[in-house]
């Protein structure tokens, strides 16, 4: 019987470290995921700033004349795209369909 008490106790030591190794996985996995929504949400806000500053980029090119065809392609195709927004607030707000 003395075995069997001893096999029990050395059983009961390992699952309670291993218990506590879980606990400490478990907040680090915590911590590391709040680390990731951290990031990504730094990433998305980079994205879009770079996004503003290639349109600004675009826009002072613009201004200088400095376009090659393929950016006033692009510059054409973004003002299109604001002016059809644009139309698309004025029928909301003058309740008028769309054509």
């Amino acid at each position: 019987m003395p075995q069997l008490f001893e096999h029990i106790k050395t059983i009961q030591s390992k699952l309670q470290t291993l218990l506590s190794s879980y606990k400490i996985v478990t907040i680090e996995n915590e911590t590391q995921k709040n680390i990731i929504v951290a990031l990504q949400a730094e990433n998305l806000n980079q994205k879009k700033y770079i996004a503003a500053l290639l349109q600004k980029q675009l826009i002072l090119k613009a201004t200088l004349d400095e376009l090659d065809e393929t950016e006033k392609k692009l510059l054409d195709k973004k003002i299109n795209g604001y002016i059809k927004n644009i139309d698309k607030c004025i029928a909301l707000l003058t309740n008028k369909p769309n054509d």
